[in-house]
């Protein structure tokens, strides 16, 4: 009788002979191959876990850099405040110090110049006194020629004065 599917001791052999190439090629295909690719896919993701870790610290690294610049940046701020005002406590400084020196200046102006107004008023003085000894002597010279008496000295003395006027006689 014929059998069905030709299932015979020789196909059955070479059927399980077969099998046996199938798996010994593809352990050994795994090995030569499946290994080194399983390998080259490990290598790869480490590389690219690698990179992310990577990419990850220098971005944490450039944050912290651009912090620390902020905070330089915020103090070199606070730094020129601190320098403008300092410059600005001098100008004032320098400003009070003129104006004391312009003060100073006038003041001594003004002192020598109520110096010369003295030595001018003294010099006047001086003048009028001057006049006073000349009228005086002429006024000797008259009572001496005229031989008057005491009243009319005295109205001569007094004449002398109108006419050298009380103002220059008081000052």
């Amino acid at each position: 009788m014929e059998q069905l599917f030709g299932l015979n001791p020789q196909l059955l052999h070479d059927a399980v002979l077969m099998i046996l190439a199938i798996l010994f090629l593809f352990t050994l295909m795994s090995y030569l191959l499946f290994n080194p690719a399983k390998k080259m896919l490990k290598d790869r993701q480490d590389r690219i876990r690698n990179d992310i870790d990577t990419a990850r610290k220098e971005r944490e690294e450039a944050s912290a850099v651009k912090k620390e610049y902020d905070a330089k940046i915020k103090g070199i701020e606070k730094e020129a405040e601190v320098i403008l005002s300092e410059a600005r406590q001098k100008a004032l400084k320098n400003e009070a110090k003129i104006v004391d020196e312009a003060k100073e200046e006038a003041a001594r102006i003004i002192k020598r110049a109520n110096e010369e107004a003295m030595l001018e008023k003294k010099r006047v003085m001086d003048e009028a006194k001057q006049e006073m000894v000349v009228i005086a002597s002429l006024m000797a010279g008259k009572v001496v020629a005229a031989q008057i008496n005491t009243s009319i000295q005295e109205k001569l003395v007094e004449e002398t004065l109108k006419e050298i006027g009380e103002s220059t006689w008081q000052s």
